[in-house]
């Protein structure tokens, strides 16, 4: 799905997640109904940018940049450590990068998504509308504002959010899906009847469109599972493509409080190390709330 940046090969086991629950139209199945789950090869850190983090840093130390080159330099570095999921130093460069230049709009958005996944929303609050005051056109700020209002239990400014997101580009199956989710929260029939409305502007031919179709309970997650390895050739792409598909999955199976084989998805989404994907930053948050809600 997204990156970060705020646009932001696999061996088959038997893998038994256990329970069941049905609804009117769809079932949300048992470990017998799966069958085999694919699961993929954790996404290697690319050596290309571990080179580039390398100069970057022997940069920084140099004392050779000017202030506002050096304050492109710690978030280019920020950016890179967020890649790697090194999420403290990324923080730390992303708020250096402020320091030298207070008018970075992307760091803005960089420390509200950190600020998000660390569970201080408030501040996540005050970055994404300081990256919308500095530049009103970066869409993708309303995604990121929108999740963090959703993850800190503001469910209609979260929808405003993610409506907005959704209005700029409708045929996208992504946005159709958190606008989705966000919705739910708050009336689930409406919640679905949006989303079967809004997947017709979403071409068939896109593989993220069977998340919608899943939500939406045109098909049942044994059917989702057996598309996951469709049109997928490399390494790659597979651990993008699990990495997006548990997290939804997780999510997916946490509505129907089939709470522990959430938490077994949320791991799966985790363990592809697909670091930059909104879907495995957030796989902690829902794996947090999951295991929270077990407890009570």
């Amino acid at each position: 799905m997204f990156n970060s940046y705020g646009r932001v090969i696999a061996t088959c086991l038997f893998l038994s997640l256990g329970g069941c629950q049905s609804t009117s139209q769809n079932t949300v199945p048992t470990s017998s109904h799966l069958g085999q789950l694919i699961i993929g090869e954790p996404l290697a850190v690319n050596f290309k940018n571990e080179v580039r983090l390398a100069r970057i840093s022997d940069l920084i130390h140099s004392d050779e940049l000017k202030p506002q080159h050096l304050s492109q330099a710690f978030f280019e570095r920020g950016v890179l450590y967020d890649s790697f999921g090194l999420t403290n130093l990324a923080r730390i460069d992303f708020n250096r990068a402020l320091r030298k230049n207070p008018k970075m709009a992307d760091a803005y958005n960089f420390l509200g998504i950190h600020l998000t996944m660390a569970g201080q929303f408030d501040k996540a609050y005050e970055a994404f509308d300081a990256t919308l005051e500095l530049n009103p056109e970066h869409q993708y700020v309303y995604l990121n504002r929108g999740i963090s209002l959703h993850y800190g239990g503001h469910k209609k400014l979260a929808v405003e959010d993610l409506t907005s997101f959704h209005q700029f580009e409708p045929s996208d199956p992504y946005r159709a899906i958190w606008l989705f989710i966000a919705e739910h929260r708050i009336d689930q029939a409406k919640a679905l009847a949006n989303l079967k409305l809004n997947l017709q502007s979403i071409d068939d031919s896109l593989w993220a469109k069977k998340i919608g179709e899943l939500f939406a309970m045109r098909i049942s997650e044994a059917q989702f599972v057996k598309s996951l390895a469709v049109g997928i050739s490399k390494n790659k792409a597979m651990a993008e493509r699990l990495c997006e598909a548990y997290f939804y999955l997780g999510i997916y199976t946490r509505m129907y409080d089939q709470n522990e084989r959430a938490i077994n998805y949320f791991k799966l989404s985790l363990a592809t190390n697909v670091f930059e994907f909104v879907e495995h930053r957030y796989a902690r948050r829902e794996l947090l709330e999951t295991r929270l809600q077990l407890h009570r």
